[in-house]
């Protein structure tokens, strides 16, 4: 009993769990330090928006119109703004009355707060406005930055707060909307956008309309256009990238309609109608973006062997865990990425295997304790917990894979404790219950004490939920994956480094792009240029084309000054955009005089060709 009582103690402590509960059974936003909004005065709920593409002066130029509820009766409704976005006129109604409004001065990180003088009866907000070329969220591709080089491409990645760069809107997460759009763009290219109803062919006149009758927060806003064709995976799943990208993707694709049947099958029905993937441009900062109804993606996942499909995985657990049940705040980051991993890693055990799963969980663990030791060293310990504290700082400073693993370890061990079946129905029972809403940290345990703990007090007994939550690092009880085909790696490994031998090929031609992984970042700091040269000349890792294994043998290169592997590694880094790739290698390249001179140099060229996300965080360390 006094375990039971330490237990329900600790969740009932968290902060402000009540209040915060019953802000959420009202469908109001709570306070977000990232939005220079006040949805609890007046919110927006549905947007219309028209927009031209001119890519010739590359900007974004109409309207967008707000439906609104005023819910104080305030005389001002807020939106945020950024990145040099200029409003040119504001009216209220369908009558188009001018108003006036204010766009007040710039807030570092933050942007411009912009106030709408409105009345206690007004329904519709209209804002005339043209974005600038500098756009955080847009990235306009000249024809040669493209993969067929012949037309030139623009798509946006908002998340975290960076749609207010190219829509003035209430720019929280905690803030929902449907929406609808029409776009204008030049008539051979194709325009998509977060919704179900994408065209599959051109409009000859460049017109585009578009419906997300689903209630979204801004940050899932999305839009690309270019030279673009659509291949079927499925009735409800298809395939978008560039003609010379198109077939290669959806092949490795293919098993799109399985990961939506067996994630239906853990959790529920899919609630958006399709479930599409566009491939993106090399450019494109992240692995993906769960923009709903179609998924933004690398290029670098398309390895020609379906090896590293579990990011299509991931990004359509997305649809429930995210898109569905959202983060309230940037500070609860870790209830969209946390039970997306977990999710991501049910999916991906269902279609290949536990003992395929229990090896990304290991790599993903592996990963993490690295990220929380560089945290812990550099004295940003708060970095490590699972709820954050992101106030005056770049809520893309709270996007690391502590979110991710640590928050899909802490889910994981609640698994374990009660069972799948229990933890299983738990899942459903929540994503039903927070189905198109948003939820803080504190208000999921609030729903954890009342539908798991309650129920399942004596295995959850020995959990310290403050500790996994508010604590700094991996707590002790951290669940650790049973990956045993890297037990197999590793005595290849040991084989290699005691007695000079190449691992057995005829192991080595059924390992996975993750054994090969396992194997290369598990080899010593110590290797001689010979033992480089003799692994490189067995596998060609110089020459891969699988960008996981050319990130790692890079870094291996860069650590053991491997020069025959530099020229390579250049091409990867001016060709390849994905911050997840970038960020490890310029950092090595930063810790010798010959690195550092070696990644400016390099990055003076690259830097043009990657998208402000990653430009942000490069510039912080190379220079």
């Amino acid at each position: 009993m006094k375990n039971l009582f330490s237990l329900l103690l600790i969740v009932f402590t968290l902060p402000a769990a009540a209040k915060l509960n019953s802000a959420a059974s009202m469908n109001i936003a709570p306070p977000d330090v990232h939005s220079f909004a006040r949805p609890q005065e007046a919110v927006v709920t549905h947007l219309n928006l028209h927009l031209e593409a001119d890519f010739s002066s590359q900007v974004l130029k109409g309207m967008a119109s707000w439906s609104i509820q005023n819910l104080s009766g305030t005389d001002t409704i807020w939106f945020d703004t950024n990145g040099g976005l200029q409003v040119t006129r504001v009216t209220l109604d369908g009558a188009e009355t001018p108003t006036s409004f204010v766009l007040h001065n710039a807030v570092p990180v933050l942007g411009r707060g912009l106030a709408v003088v409105i009345t206690k009866n007004t329904k519709q907000v209209n804002i005339y406005y043209e974005t600038s070329p500098g756009a955080s969220a847009l990235q306009w591709l000249s024809p040669q930055q493209t993969s067929g080089k012949h037309q030139p491409f623009l798509f946006t990645q908002s998340e975290a707060i960076l749609a207010r760069t190219w829509i003035p809107c209430q720019d929280g997460p905690g803030v929902r909307f449907s929406y609808e759009a029409t776009i204008h763009c030049p008539a051979q290219l194709l325009a998509l956008m977060s919704a179900s109803d994408n065209p599959k062919a051109l409009d000859p006149k460049g017109e585009y309309h578009f419906s997300q009758p689903k209630a979204i927060p801004s940050y899932l806003m999305a839009l690309a256009i270019g030279n673009i064709e659509y291949a079927p995976i499925s009735g409800r799943c298809g395939v978008y990238a560039e003609p010379d990208m198109v077939g290669k993707s959806a092949w490795e694709f293919a098993d799109m309609e399985k990961m939506v049947e067996a994630a239906e099958q853990l959790y529920g029905p899919y609630a958006w109608g399709r479930y599409d993937v566009i491939v993106l441009p090399p450019s494109f900062p992240f692995g993906g973006m769960e923009n709903p109804c179609l998924t933004f993606a690398t290029p670098t996942v398309v390895a020609g062997d379906r090896s590293l499909v579990s990011l299509v995985a991931h990004e359509l657990a997305h649809s429930w865990s995210g898109n569905l049940t959202t983060n309230a705040t940037w500070d609860d980051f870790w209830l969209n990425e946390g039970f997306t991993v977990y999710f991501e890693q049910r999916i991906m055990e269902a279609l290949y295997g536990r003992s395929y799963s229990e090896m990304l969980a290991s790599l993903n663990l592996d990963g993490v304790k690295g990220t929380i030791k560089d945290f812990i060293d550099s004295g940003k310990a708060g970095d490590t917990h699972l709820k954050l504290d992101l106030k005056g700082r770049d809520p893309d400073d709270g996007m690391t894979d502590v979110a991710y693993i640590k928050g899909y370890s802490f889910l994981r061990l609640l698994e374990e404790k009660v069972g799948r079946p229990a933890w299983d129905e738990f899942l459903r029972n929540y994503f039903r219950d927070h189905a198109f809403q948003s939820i803080t940290t504190e208000q999921f345990l609030d729903y954890l004490r009342n539908n798991l703990i309650n129920q399942h007090h004596k295995e959850l007994a020995g959990v310290n939920f403050k500790e996994w939550i508010y604590g700094d690092g991996l707590p002790a009880d951290c669940p650790v994956p049973d990956a045993e085909r890297f037990k197999l790696v590793e005595v290849e490994i040991n084989r290699f480094l005691t007695k000079g031998l190449l691992p057995d090929t005829a192991k080595t031609n059924a390992w996975s792009t993750h054994e090969w992984l396992h194997f290369l970042t598990n080899l010593p700091p110590d290797l001689t240029t010979a033992q480089m040269q003799l692994l490189d000349g067995a596998y060609h890792f110089t020459a891969s084309q699988n960008c996981e294994i050319e990130d790692a043998w890079f870094l291996l290169a860069v650590q053991h000054g491997y020069s025959k592997a530099y020229s390579a590694m250049e091409t990867f880094l001016v060709t390849v955009g994905r911050r997840k790739f970038l960020t490890p290698l310029y950092k090595e390249m930063m810790k010798t005089p010959a690195g550092k001179a070696m990644a400016i140099d390099i990055y003076a060229k690259a830097r043009p060709n990657y998208h402000y996300v990653a430009q942000q965080t490069m510039d912080e360390f190379v220079k």
